[in-house]
């Protein structure tokens, strides 16, 4: 069985929401980060340098939490092109790259965040989700980078109502609610 690591209030509940959604069979290892379980020899051997989340699918283990889903989403859901699996790995790497540094990181936030808040909103004002009428792992990376906004900012995004909504639609599925909703992982 696959197993996730992570620990508590950790970026694993958005890999523990990818697995929801799939319906994939894990077992969550929950780190003691306080403790240091995650610097011990027998965490470090699945990730050298030591941070969650990583996954052990059988012999098979990988760490970072945008190459986690995009494995994922290769092994266990519906891509069929490259061209797909393309986009689905745009959107990772920008929720990772270019959103959570964008609007996280105080310094880059005045700059950055009208851009990109204001694209996004274009894009949900035409369509449900990321790439269309579908839910994908984009929408795992991309909207949980967005749901963390309210959750640990508290900024106002009264501006963005097309965000809003996504924000809304996201954390009604019952996938989010197991994972990203209990904050647990």
């Amino acid at each position: 069985m696959l197993k996730l690591y992570g620990g508590a209030r950790s970026r694993a509940s958005i890999i523990q929401w990818y697995l929801e959604e799939l319906g994939v069979p894990y077992e969550f290892v929950k780190l003691d980060m306080q403790a240091g379980e995650h610097r011990q020899p027998d965490y470090l051997t699945i990730n050298p340098i030591g941070k969650v989340p990583a996954i052990v699918d059988g012999d098979f283990r990988l760490w970072e939490s945008g190459a986690n889903l995009l494995y994922l989403a290769e092994k266990y859901g519906k891509t069929s092109t490259i061209e797909e699996r393309a986009k689905f790995a745009q959107w990772v790497l920008f929720a990772n790259a270019t959103l959570g540094p964008g609007i996280f990181v105080e310094a880059n936030r005045e700059r950055e965040m009208p851009h990109l808040m204001t694209s996004l909103n274009e894009i949900f004002g035409r369509q449900p989700f990321l790439l269309g009428e579908e839910f994908t792992v984009a929408d795992v990376a991309v909207g949980s980078v967005l749901s963390f906004i309210p959750i640990m900012l508290k900024l106002d995004l009264s501006a963005y109502p097309a965000v809003l909504e996504y924000i809304k639609r996201l954390s009604q599925r019952p996938a989010f609610q197991k994972s990203m909703g209990a904050r647990g992982g």
